[in-house]
């Protein structure tokens, strides 16, 4: 399997969609860097792992979580959370929108 190579020109539209300002400069060190990943990739999907037994994790650890207490001496009403906030409604933090339509 041989992977597409970028172009600078795709590091471009790349950008572009991004609205990531990139110089030339940029476009073609990008353009290379992307191209290294993907050699890399190629490589690793070369592998032989036909024999390997699937795992979740390397480590073996088991069951490291911890009991979820609350320790409500540590944490405010909800009241209070909304003490000094500029707008609430119905219990909540009012915000302006951030996304156009």
């Amino acid at each position: 399997m041989k992977t597409k190579k970028f172009t600078p020109k795709d590091v471009a539209k790349i950008a572009k969609l991004a609205r990531i300002p990139v110089t030339l400069q940029e476009e073609k060190q990008l353009a290379d860097g992307f191209n290294a990943t993907m050699n890399v990739v190629d490589q690793l999907f070369k592998v032989d792992v036909g024999n390997v037994e699937p795992t979740s994790h390397v480590t073996g650890s088991m069951n490291v979580f911890r009991e979820d207490d609350v320790d409500v001496t540590r944490t405010f009403t909800q009241e209070q959370a909304l003490l000094n906030a500029k707008r609430t409604h119905n219990g909540f933090f009012v915000v302006d929108h951030l996304l156009e339509e």
